[in-house]
Order: C-alpha cells, then sequence, then structure tokens
C-alpha cells in the first residue's frame, strides 16, 4: 500500500460523524443540517432537458479535451464574465469532472518529487483536498493562515524566502471556504510578484465566484493578471458548475490559463482516464452559456442571506461574508462543543471550524467557529438560526 495514504488526516465529515455517533439528537425537533456544502436550489430544466437529449453520446467514449462546442462555450464565458481578450479554447482551457477532482489531479502533474524539499502552499482553514492532493504527490503541506483583520484574506508574510524557495504550488480560494473572503488586485499582485521571484504555479480555485453579495462580482485570477498586464504563466483557476447552475452531480467544470501547464495537465489527464462524459459535456454548454438562471440563483441566496444573518448576529460574532454561500461565525464556547451540543439539544447540524484547519505555533484558526452552510431553503435555514439563537442563549 502507498505509505502516504496514512498522512491523510479524517476527512471533517467523518470527524464529525464521530462527534454526533454517541450524541442522539432531541427527537422534539425536526433534522436541519447546515453542515455540508451541497447547493439544493432546484437544477434548472433546461440543462436536465439538455442531458436527456444527449443520451445517446452514451454510446461513444468521450474525449479527454472535450468537444469544441463545450471548450468554446468555456472561454465565452471567460470573456465575457472576466472582461478577458480572446481565449483560447484550444489551449487555455480544459474539461473536467468538477474542481475537486481537478485541484486533486492538478497536484500529481506539477510537484517534481525528486527536488529535496518540495512544499505546497495551502490557506488555513482550507478546503481538505489541497491537503491531501500534497501528501499524496509527495510533498510536504505549508499552511498559510487567514488573516481576521483583513476580513480573513490569507497572510502570506510569515513566509519567508528560504521556504519560498522549496515551494511548487500554491492553492488559493477566493471566495473563499470557509470564510466567503475575496482576494484584490493588491492580493493577487503580491501573489504574482512572489510567483515571480520563486516560480511556483497558483492554482485558483473559483468555485464560488457566482454568489456573492454586493454590486461587483468577485475578482477572478485570469481577470488579475489581465488587469496588471501580464500573462497566464503559472497560472491555472478552476471552476465548476455544481454552486453556480445547481448540478453537483453533473461533476461539471473546466480548468483555464497557463497552455503550457494545461498540455501537460492533458497528458496526466489522458492516463488517468478523467473524460467528462458526452452527455454531461453535451448539457454543460448551455449552463455556460446562460446567465439568467445564475442570476435567479444567487438572487435566492441574497434574499436568504439578508435574512438569517440578522437573526444570527443576535448571539454569534458573525457578518455577511464577501461571497459564497457560508456563514463563518464565532462561538462562544469551544467550536466542538457548540456544534455536539446544538446538534443533541436542537437538531442542528454545523461543521466545527477547527476540523478545517491545522494548528500553527499551538492556535488553530479555525478554533471556536463555526461553518454555517446556508444552502436549503430561506424557511428551514430562518429554523435553524432560530433554534441556534434559543441554545446560545440558553448556554
Amino acid at each position: 500500500m502507498n505509505p502516504d495514504l496514512n498522512l491523510l488526516h479524517p476527512y471533517p465529515f467523518e470527524r464529525q460523524r464521530l462527534l454526533f455517533g454517541n450524541t442522539p439528537p432531541n427527537p422534539a425537533y425536526k433534522p436541519i443540517s447546515l453542515g455540508l456544502g451541497e447547493p439544493r436550489h432546484p437544477t434548472p430544466q433546461f440543462i436536465k432537458d439538455a442531458l436527456v437529449a444527449a443520451l445517446g453520446g452514451l454510446a461513444s467514449y468521450p474525449g479527454t479535451l472535450g468537444i469544441p462546442a463545450l471548450r468554446a462555450a468555456m472561454a465565452g464565458w471567460l470573456q465575457r464574465r472576466y472582461g478577458l481578450p480572446a481565449v483560447n479554447a484550444d489551449t487555455e482551457v480544459l474539461p473536467v469532472n468538477g474542481s475537486r477532482e481537478a485541484l486533486f489531479s492538478f497536484a500529481q502533474t506539477i510537484i517534481d518529487r525528486h527536488q529535496p524539499r518540495p512544499r505546497v502552499v495551502c490557506p488555513n482553514p482550507f478546503y481538505q483536498i489541497y491537503e491531501g492532493a500534497t501528501l499524496l504527490a509527495g510533498a510536504t503541506p505549508l499552511y498559510a493562515n487567514v488573516d481576521p483583520a483583513r476580513n480573513f484574506v490569507v497572510n502570506y508574510d510569515n513566509i519567508d524566502a528560504a521556504t519560498w524557495a522549496d515551494v511548487q504550488l500554491v492553492y488559493v480560494c477566493s471566495p473563499g471556504n470557509p470564510t466567503g473572503a475575496v482576494m484584490n488586485l493588491e492580493d493577487w499582485r503580491q501573489l504574482f510578484e512572489l510567483s515571480d521571484r520563486y516560480g511556483f504555479v497558483i492554482a485558483s480555485d473559483e468555485c464560488y465566484s457566482e454568489i456573492y453579495f454586493r454590486d461587483e462580482a468577485p475578482l477572478g485570477g485570469l481577470e488579475a493578471a489581465h488587469k496588471l498586464g501580464r500573462s497566464f504563466e503559472r497560472l491555472v483557476i478552476f471552476t465548476s458548475l455544481s454552486k453556480r447552475s445547481n448540478v453537483p452531480g453533473m461533476r461539471s467544470g473546466f480548468v483555464a490559463g497557463d497552455p503550457a501547464i494545461l498540455a501537460k495537465f492533458l497528458l496526466y489527464r489522458t492516463y488517468h482516464g478523467s473524460a467528462l462524459g458526452p452527455a454531461i459535456q453535451s448539457a454543460s454548454i448551455p449552463a455556460w452559456n446562460d446567465e439568467a438562471h445564475v442570476i435567479e440563483n444567487r438572487s435566492l441566496y441574497r434574499q436568504k442571506f439578508a435574512q438569517v444573518t440578522p437573526v444570527l448576529q443576535q448571539v454569534l460574532g458573525v457578518k455577511l461574508p464577501d461571497a459564497a454561500f457560508y456563514l463563518w461565525a464565532k462561538t462562544p464556547i469551544s467550536d466542538v462543543e457548540f456544534t455536539r451540543r446544538l446538534y443533541a439539544e436542537y437538531n442542528v447540524a454545523v461543521l466545527p471550524g477547527s476540523y478545517l484547519a491545522r494548528e500553527q505555533d499551538g492556535i488553530n484558526p479555525g478554533a471556536n467557529h463555526i461553518r454555517i452552510a446556508l444552502v436549503a431553503e430561506v424557511e428551514e435555514c430562518l429554523e435553524a438560526a432560530q433554534r441556534i439563537v434559543s441554545f446560545v442563549n440558553g448556554l
């Protein structure tokens, strides 16, 4: 067996399951789960219709590069969304089976394990796939804590030059999971300058880019490069239809950026066997070409957050995030104990923040926080928020 498997930490939801294992919930309340970040808004009918219409494609093997019409739709969306000049659909975009699979396999392409100390920088707290991908690629994760004073954007100032010299890959997540923080142009400028100096590749996870609460859409990595007069060198962004179009079961997304890196990633994926199914490819084209359903979806989240956030602010340290569909709330007691007791007493499941982070210098930056995924319908989210208020008031 691969010994690196022993380096993997238990997944947060497995830890949550164990936490709840000996804690029966209060049967007086119906269960409400706000722990898993799974979109629950209805899938648009036109996407389902396109999927059914394309089922004849099941008789054919798909190509890893994807059909030209799909890549053209992806490139066109990038140009419209981020104001980019022409994006080369043949060399600068590549379909993937959702962002999670690609974020994991990308590390296998980038990491040179023949170097003495390959390192990968991950935000902290973070999406656990970054860490698992790093460990199984033979590299060492380096955790860069988010900065509460800067609205939870990652702070790279504590990484010294000697350490940066060993870094081969940096995962960024903007809008961030779990904090909802969005990098601004100066944040990107700093990261690009570090990449120029030390030569690492940037993997920008942007799967939450279409769920935001202010007038201005979140800045993307390719957009930042363009605004700063840069090429896409050493930069690849990851996005998907899962949150944008409420189709997590389709596992449809794409990567875009540095064509030299994508050529190597395509080579890896050809052997990896990760081509997008023909019916999925066909159904993804109208999803990327339509914005009306995305605007409607975003409106549903805005209404929900506008109603739920003030309720929770009565008892928890929480504010409206920049983007994404999580509330990152500070708890008055241990986040683990808060989560366990909330489940036991009010049958509401949330995720302890410490499960999403790693301890640095004796401090876990996720401690005394919980991640609340507002993915259910507004009535259910409001009911959960009111139960949380009752729970905290009873502490």
